[in-house]
């Protein structure tokens, strides 16, 4: 038997023994009855869920897993069997991750990891994982011989986007070592014992049943989902022992390529497992092993840049500036200009630098010129101004238009960081992302306040109104094409958007003027015109060319969707939607809950379980995923009596969406105040109660046509 298959059979037996004796022991102390779950997912135990089918929901469960774990080490000789003696590792772990939430509560709490990682936070991964922001997912463990190795790895990745997941000793040297960690910097820290690493498998084998619409208790599906579509890999520092090595080996059975950063010699295999001991080497070795090729912007700036950074929250006490349409006129605005009036790469500041002045005004002015630019891709570029300041290292933008906060950090702002580099930051990401329409560029910042106030209102107002007339007058039936969005494919293969004027994409980041750009920026790329054509029936809204799309983006997993019908072939969901619509029926109306939501609803699922359902390219009728915008849409489940349908949503998102939920309903039905109708967690979660609630308020349901 050669070393390798030693070492993972030996660390294999050694997790199936601590497993079974930990399952025994809990069975002895809490019943065979007892409940046991992970927080906050759908998905039972995840792995012993996605490859074998089976729902443990209680200790009982685990006695035939730990059966199945033991049948996976066979103790031959080859390579291929060592490795499902890997994924038995992969089992074991995650029975003995499963037991530290004996009896809810966080087994985390006042650790430096998080644990388990909740289904809505990989829903939430989906966007930037399908559009490349986040390029690839690294998991570090272990602890390196000189820490500055390993946080020189991590943040390099974090300067490329990766998501990285730290696991054992590292967590300490990163941390110690200035690496910011958290979610929202994309480094995030699973917790110290090994078997915390299979916190990133359940992330994986979770995301080919969330939006792979893969079938529990197909392994060889799921396999190849992991190996294909999740770009992972594994790296090592320091000494490894028998369980690592059998834990790598799981890793590699999932399709994940290993790095150590040990001499393995001839245990060494290529592709797979290898070493790389000069740690300059282990980032660009790690992304060629997943083919990850990453783009990185040329930006002379003093603080780094990177999608990591888009989540930074800057306290008030660790804020050196802050720009706050509450204190100071802001605004932003992207303007097309003929070529012969921009002067390309120009930077005007009109007012104070950020050391010349804490509270400042904001004016962030940029004017382009291109042959191919089009008024209607201004607001399109307005909107990446937020995500692009974010990105910068120490500095937290939130809002649009003329409500903007912008705060810059202490750090950042000792490091160098001025204006200018707004500006630049500004002029690189346009020329670069909107290259194919944009040929010249010019940045201009006001910050001295007569001046801002002045901009924002004789310029900025009256623009932004024009844009708003222009948008509220395009209907579905105004336009003669609808876009299609297949960026989700990559991850849900059987999925297709249909984006049009009054439904956004369910993600919530793709409307139609989103999709025509992006058509004019990638005539081949993921959004591809639909000529509307005749409509085959005008109350679903189905038309023979969306069906036609369809069917050839989906390569006939899907071969008819409505536009606006809840019950009648609804549109296909990736799994990264913003919310769910659901049948309620007992009132015979609908809920909404969006990802953020942890509760119980009125239909008996909380919105994880009523996600499983809904994702993968799959069509439900009673079900669908949307974006929040949609909501106030007058399209909005037309095909069933529309808004009227709506009984019950979570308080944050009824009050996210009522004024324009309110204004749809008083346009259409003549109601004032509709919200007031539709009743929330504080109401109740319990269909008889919601039935009662309704009754007394007069809700317009009562008296619609039943929807079954």
């Amino acid at each position: 038997m050669s070393v390798l298959t030693d070492l993972i059979y030996g660390g294999a037996n050694a997790v199936a023994g601590l497993t079974e004796g930990a399952v025994n022991e809990a069975i002895a102390n809490y019943g065979a009855d007892r409940s046991v779950a992970f927080p906050d997912t759908a998905y039972y135990f995840p792995t012993i869920y996605a490859a074998t089918g089976v729902k443990v929901k209680t200790l009982g469960d685990l006695t035939a897993c730990v059966g199945v774990l033991k049948s996976l080490i066979t103790g031959q000789e080859d390579l291929g069997q060592a490795l499902n003696a890997g994924l038995a590792t992969a089992v074991g772990a995650e029975i003995l991750e499963g037991l530290k939430y004996l009896g809810g509560g966080d087994p985390y709490a006042g650790e430096s990891g998080i644990g388990f990682v909740p289904d809505p936070v990989i829903r939430s991964l989906g966007v930037p994982l399908v559009t490349g922001d986040i390029p690839g997912v690294a998991v570090v463990l272990g602890k390196a011989e000189n820490a500055a190795d390993a946080v020189k790895v991590v943040k390099d990745y974090q300067s490329k986007g990766i998501l990285t997941f730290l696991v054992g000793d590292v967590i300490e040297q990163c941390l110690d070592g200035g690496v910011k960690a958290g979610l929202e910097y994309r480094v995030v820290p699973l917790g110290h014992d090994v078997t915390s690493v299979i916190h990133v498998v359940t992330v994986a084998v979770r995301a080919a049943l969330i939006f792979g619409n893969l079938q529990a208790g197909d392994l060889p599906a799921l396999l190849d989902y992991t190996k294909n579509r999740v770009p992972a890999f594994v790296n090592t520092f320091g000494p490894i022992d028998s369980v690592v090595v059998s834990a790598g080996a799981g890793a590699i059975a999932l399709g994940f390529p290993v790095v150590v950063d040990i001499d393995l010699g001839e245990n060494q295999v290529s592709g797979a497992l290898e070493s790389v001991c000069d740690h300059n080497e282990t980032v660009k070795k790690s992304l060629e092993l997943r083919n990850i090729k990453v783009k990185v912007s040329e930006l002379a700036l003093p603080v780094a840049f990177a999608a990591a950074f888009e989540g930074e929250i800057i306290r008030k006490r660790d804020m050196h500036n802050e720009c706050w349409s509450s204190k100071n006129p802001t605004a932003e605005l992207v303007v097309m200009r003929q070529l012969d009036e921009v002067e390309d790469h120009k930077f005007t500041l009109i007012g104070p630098d950020l050391h010349e002045a804490r509270e400042l005004a904001l004016v962030s002015f940029v004017e382009v010129a291109g042959k191919k630019m089009q008024v209607d891709f201004e607001s399109v570029i307005e909107r990446k101004i937020h995500t692009w300041l974010n990105y910068m290292e120490g500095v937290m933008h939130t809002g649009q238009r003329n409500q903007v906060r912008v705060r810059v950090s202490n750090a950042a702002f000792e490091a160098g960081l001025r204006l200018k580099d707004f500006a630049e930051v500004l002029y690189v990401k346009i020329m670069e992302e909107f290259e194919a329409v944009v040929d010249k560029c010019q940045v201009t910042i006001i910050t001295e306040p007569v001046q801002a106030a002045a901009f924002r209102d004789e310029q900025a107002m009256p623009r932004y109104a024009q844009r708003d007339n222009r948008l509220a007058s395009m209907t579905d039936e105004s336009v003669d094409r609808y876009y299609t969005c297949i960026l989700c494919q990559s991850f849900a293969p059987a999925h297709c958007c249909v984006v049009t004027p009054e439904r956004l994409g369910l993600c919530g980041a793709v409307s139609w003027l989103d999709a025509k750009a992006t058509n004019e920026l990638n005539p081949s790329g993921p959004c591809q015109p639909i000529i509307k054509g005749v409509c085959a029936d005008e109350r679903t809204g189905r038309f023979d060319s969306v069906d036609a799309m369809v069917g050839a983006a989906t390569h006939g997993a899907v071969e008819s969707v409505t536009l606006y019908s809840l019950l009648e072939d609804p549109m296909t969901s990736c799994g990264c939607f913003e919310c769910i619509c659901g049948i309620e029926p007992v009132s015979n109306g609908v809920i909404v809950v969006n990802r953020e939501y942890k509760g119980m609803t009125p239909s008996g699922m909380t919105f994880g379980e009523l996600a499983s359902c809904t994702g993968g390219g799959v069509q439900t009728p009673g079900y669908m995923g949307h974006g929040r915008h949609f909501i106030a849409s007058k399209k909005f489940v037309s095909a069933e009596g529309g808004i009227q349908r709506i009984v019950w949503m979570p308080k944050e998102l009824k009050d996210d969406v009522a004024d324009r939920l309110n204004a749809t309903a008083l346009e259409l039905y003549g109601i004032e105040n509709f919200c007031d109708y539709i009743a929330d967690e504080y109401v109740t979660t319990d269909c008889e109660e919601l039935y009662g609630w309704l009754a007394e308020k007069g809700h317009p349901v009562l008296e619609m046509e039943p929807l079954m």
